[in-house]
Parts: structure tokens; C-alpha cells; sequence
């Protein structure tokens, strides 16, 4: 194992060019999904599911472990078009999808092992029903706002963040909060990174992994205050906090399974990325803490 003197012979700090414009698409592309949301959200979202369940099935049969792939990669698509109906439905489908998953499985001419069965249904998991909280939190006040057809909303005035609908401000937020996570830690990282954070990812730094959570902090303390949130230091630094560290987690859950396979990267799809997988996993973990921290936690507050 590296010591941590090791950090310090680093080479010098360089523009990842390839990295800037592939995020630059992606935003280019994302953006304006995000802020119609309805169906188009949806589809989005969908494409994003279809390719990152392909890599992590790629990374299982590294393994040599022959799961329901195409069985997974359907109900987690039908997943998110309920969720686009009703997010209470969809808790209800997980379990019958799990069900179904099993059923496929059982009844194939070679017989599954216990392998099969729970790497398919990681798959359902991390690559479908967490993501599904995304199109849930998007779905937020959408059915009273939206002003387009397939249920897609515009805004006509940018000027009043309060407006917006929840889902979309948050959503937003979300994003925000994100990019500033994965900017601060791996610009800061890069210069200034000394302590390995773990050897499950021995680029990560301790010092870029704080650096990443205070831009979250940052970000969400400024979106608490123009969102006029209750207690907006209190929530602020909570959610930006929660967001940092949960985005964090969701890289070396990403990064641990890749290397569990022997893989540098999930795919190549996007240049300086990798993969789907590799630009994604920090939005795993992410959507449903938010979610639950709009629907749940926050009402709390304004009764105080």
C-alpha cells in the first residue's frame, strides 16, 4: 500500500480537457430535460437506466455470474414510467419486479445460483429503484404546474426561484449541489491532496473529499436562502452536507465494484469519464435522501 508521502510527488495540476467538454454536453443535454420534467424527464432518465444497468451487468459477468439481465433492465424501465403516474405505486412494484426477477430466474435450464439471484437484484436496486426517486422528485408539483403538453412545464418568469415548482427548484439544487461535490473534490484533490481516503480508490484524497463536501455546503446554503427554506443556515448546511457525503459514497460504491471486477472504468461511452456508471454514481445514493428530505424533513422545520 502507498504511504501518504507518496501524494506528494503528484504531477502537476493540468485541464482534463476531454473531461471540461464531455460534462459540458452532458449539462448541455440534462438541462433543459430537467426544467421540463413530465415525460421528458421520464425519457431522459430512461436512456440513463438503459446504459448504466448494461456496464453494471458488464461488471457482473466479469465476475462470471449470470444474472436476469434483460428481465432487470425491463421492470426497471417500467418502473420509472409508474413512477411518472404515482411514486407511491412504484414502492408496491419493487417487491412484485423482485418477485418476477426470481421467477426468471428459477426457471432456466441452468440452474441460478444464490450469485444470480442477488446480483440481479443489486441491479433492480441500484440501478433502477434509486434512480426512479429522481423522476419522483422531478414529479413534485408537476401535476399543477405543468403548462406543456406530456406534462412538461417552462417557466415564464425566472426571477422568482419561489415560483418554480418544488420539484424542479430542488431538482435543480440537487444538481447544483452535486457538481460543486465532484468539482471541488477532484480540482482540489488534484492540487492539494495528500492523505489517501481509502484504497478502495487510491486517487481519492481526504483532502479532496472535504473539499467536495464544503462546495456542496456552499451551494446549498446559497439555494436555502433564495428558496426562502426554514432556518435556512440549519437546512442549508444539512442538505448540502448530506448531499456531499452521500454522492460521495456512491463513487467508491461504484468504484469498489469496479475494481471487484478488475476494471478501470464501467465503459467507455464518455470520453474522460468512462462510462455511464463512472459520470452517474454520484447520483445514486443522492435522489432518495433528497427526496425524503423535501417530503419529510423539511415540513418539520416550518413549524418551528
Amino acid at each position: 500500500m502507498s504511504s501518504p508521502s507518496e501524494f506528494s510527488s503528484r504531477p502537476s495540476f493540468s485541464l482534463p480537457w476531454s473531461r471540461i467538454l464531455s460534462g459540458l454536453v452532458a449539462i448541455a443535454i440534462a438541462l433543459p430535460m430537467t426544467i421540463l420534467g413530465g415525460w421528458y424527464f421520464t425519457l431522459c432518465f430512461g436512456a440513463i437506466v438503459y446504459l448504466g444497468q448494461l456496464e453494471y451487468f458488464q461488471l457482473v459477468r466479469a465476475k462470471g455470474i449470470a444474472p436476469a439481465a434483460k428481465t432487470t433492465i425491463a421492470v426497471s424501465l417500467i418502473l420509472l414510467i409508474i413512477c411518472t403516474f404515482s411514486s407511491p405505486l412504484a414502492d408496491a412494484v419493487l417487491p412484485v419486479a423482485a418477485t418476477f426477477i426470481c421467477f426468471y430466474l428459477l426457471f432456466q435450464p441452468k440452474l441460478a445460483t444464490i450469485a444470480d439471484i442477488a446480483s440481479s437484484i443489486l441491479g433492480l436496486f441500484y440501478c433502477g429503484y434509486l434512480p426512479s426517486y429522481w423522476v419522483r422528485l422531478r414529479s413534485l408539483e408537476a401535476q399543477t404546474t405543468s403548462n406543456l403538453p406530456l406534462d412538461a412545464y417552462w417557466p415564464e418568469d425566472w426571477t422568482n426561484w419561489q415560483a418554480l415548482p418544488l420539484g424542479l427548484t430542488v431538482t435543480l439544487l440537487t444538481f447544483l449541489c452535486i457538481w460543486a461535490a465532484d468539482i471541488g473534490a477532484y480540482t482540489f484533490g488534484r492540487m492539494f491532496g495528500r492523505t489517501r481516503l481509502t484504497h478502495i480508490s487510491p486517487k481519492k484524497t481526504v483532502e479532496g473529499a472535504l473539499f467536495g463536501v464544503v462546495g456542496s455546503i456552499a451551494i446549498a446554503l446559497v439555494g436555502a436562502r433564495y428558496l426562502d427554506w426554514p432556518h435556512g443556515l440549519l437546512t442549508g448546511f444539512a442538505f448540502g452536507l448530506m448531499i456531499g457525503i452521500a454522492s460521495l459514497l456512491g463513487d467508491l460504491t461504484e468504484s469498489m465494484m469496479k475494481r471487484d471486477a478488475g476494471v478501470k472504468d464501467s465503459g467507455q461511452l464518455i470520453p474522460g469519464h468512462g462510462g455511464i456508471l463512472d459520470r452517474a454514481d454520484s447520483y445514486v445514493f443522492t435522489a432518495p435522501l433528497v427526496y425524503y428530505f423535501v417530503t419529510l424533513v423539511l415540513p418539520l422545520f416550518t413549524r418551528f
